[in-house]
């Protein structure tokens, strides 16, 4: 993960494969598509990631 610049952690509630999951980046923005490009990178290509919402870590 590109961890130079500006980033903020934050958390990362999805499904995967119909299984409620969360995971923790340091993102740029909050937007679902940086937050899908991250999680891409934690799972095969098989794997179906849904319902992807991104917050601020506490």
């Amino acid at each position: 993960m590109n961890t130079t610049g500006n980033t903020t952690k934050y958390v990362i509630n999805y499904k995967l494969d119909g299984e409620r999951r969360f995971e923790f980046a340091q993102l740029q923005t909050s937007s679902v598509e940086e937050a899908r490009a991250a999680l891409a990178k934690l799972h095969a290509e098989n794997e179906v990631i849904t319902d992807i919402k991104v917050s601020k870590a506490l």
